[in-house]
């Protein structure tokens, strides 16, 4: 199907360094300008982004320091990019919440006001959501074939219980080894499996002001396993201490633990700490 466009539309896609809006860069744009008259241009450039990329932005992108040293910076690209993109409407996968912001957070320092409040938005992921709904009745109608409101009453725990238990079995019937012609989807029927597959973060409290890090050698590379793999350890994910080991924080800075405590943090997060704190104390 054909874009019914009125101007271009700029496809695009960003790797970064990371995740933050503040300190992080972009290290990778990629895009396809698509004109109202079908006609398709596309561009795509590694951005030295002027601070290390980290080990693990390298395993999950496959750029290194090595790949971007000599490129230019965003800075040095940024008119280029603002006047082939002026004038256009942009899309994205999840680009709304994260690829627009960084964006216009890279023109900025770079000294370009580019005004997005002009272009339209449009976000793939934000559709993919609205358009396949992810609640418990779409997931029964999907799994189990019927509509919820067949066999149950609407808004009452334990149906929704029995419901979700279903959808459960469900699942397994259907991911099952040999019953998807698709080898990715493949689920286990085993409880470690599928705690692995549920995970959608690496928090280790719940509110995911504490995460699991890459535990670090003293020249800052990443301590492996016997595996081969990055071993991890807790570290802060807010304030003062954000990216540091919580281990090394509680013995450098005690008073921390004690603020914290006193603090609107959640009982699940003060818990956590406390439970780090006694572990440490025992070492």
């Amino acid at each position: 199907m054909k874009l019914n466009l009125t101007k271009p539309l700029v496809i695009f896609d960003l790797e970064t360094t990371g995740l933050d809006l503040v300190k992080d860069r972009i290290i990778q744009i990629s895009y396809i300008k698509v004109m109202p008259n079908g006609q398709e241009e596309r561009g795509d450039e590694l951005i030295n982004p002027e601070k290390p990329i980290e080990p693990h932005i390298t395993q999950l992108t496959g750029i290194s320091n090595e790949d971007v040293k000599d490129k230019p910076t965003f800075k040095q690209l940024a008119q280029q990019l603002a006047q082939k993109f002026s004038g256009c409407d942009f899309a994205g996968f999840n680009s709304n919440n994260f690829d627009i912001p960084l964006l216009a957070e890279e023109f900025l320092r770079a000294g370009i006001d580019f005004d997005f409040s002009k272009s339209r938005l449009i976000d793939a992921c934000a559709i993919f959501r609205k358009m396949e709904r992810r609640n418990l009745a779409a997931a029964y109608k999907f799994y189990c074939g019927r509509k919820m409101e067949e066999d149950f009453e609407a808004h009452r725990a334990d149906q929704d219980t029995e419901a979700t238990y279903r959808v459960l079995m469900g699942q397994l019937d259907k991911y099952a080894p040999g019953a998807n012609e698709d080898e990715e989807k493949v689920l286990e029927n085993n409880m470690d499996a599928l705690a692995e597959f549920s995970k959608m973060n690496n928090n280790v409290d719940f509110a995911g002001r504490i995460v699991w890090g890459d535990q670090k050698d003293a020249k800052g590379n990443p301590v492996l396993d016997k595996d081969g793999n990055p071993k991890k350890i807790e570290v802060f994910n807010f304030g003062k201490h954000k990216g540091l080991p919580v281990a090394d924080v509680l013995h450098i800075d005690p008073g921390y633990y004690s603020w914290i405590l006193s603090g609107d943090f959640t009982y699940n997060t003060k818990q956590v700490l406390t439970r780090i704190r006694l572990r440490e104390a025992q070492k």
